[in-house]
């Protein structure tokens, strides 16, 4: 039910995409406390963007979550603009998150909802 999906301006090789996809998933998945079961991530191919006036890398990302709590928002925060950094070269102050509640009635999955 985690979804994350990451928007950038970087290029990335086949390799560096994988290895993003995955250290998001498990980050997402530890710090929801979900099974990574659960978690779907996804990368835009790069996407012509600014910030700030400047193209130099950038990124933003969605999470939405069924039951996402606001008191872990700062600690997905700086795990998510530190695995843009590390990960894709994206400065963690280039890196906007928005965060989104969803309520199960409203997320389908398996021919049914939440």
């Amino acid at each position: 039910m985690p979804y994350l999906k990451i928007k950038t301006n970087a290029p990335l090789t086949a390799a560096a995409t994988q290895t993003l996809l995955a250290k998001a998933s498990r980050a997402v998945a530890s710090l929801l406390g979900k099974p990574e079961d659960y978690v779907m991530v996804a990368l835009e191919p790069p996407t012509p963007m600014l910030f700030a006036g400047s193209d130099a890398p950038l990124a933003y990302l969605e999470l939405k979550s069924i039951g996402l709590p606001e008191g872990k928002t700062a600690a997905l925060s700086k795990t998510l603009c530190e695995l843009m950094e590390q990960e894709i070269g994206v400065k963690k102050e280039r890196v906007y998150i928005e965060f989104a509640n969803a309520k199960g009635p409203l997320w389908g999955w398996n021919g049914g909802t939440f």
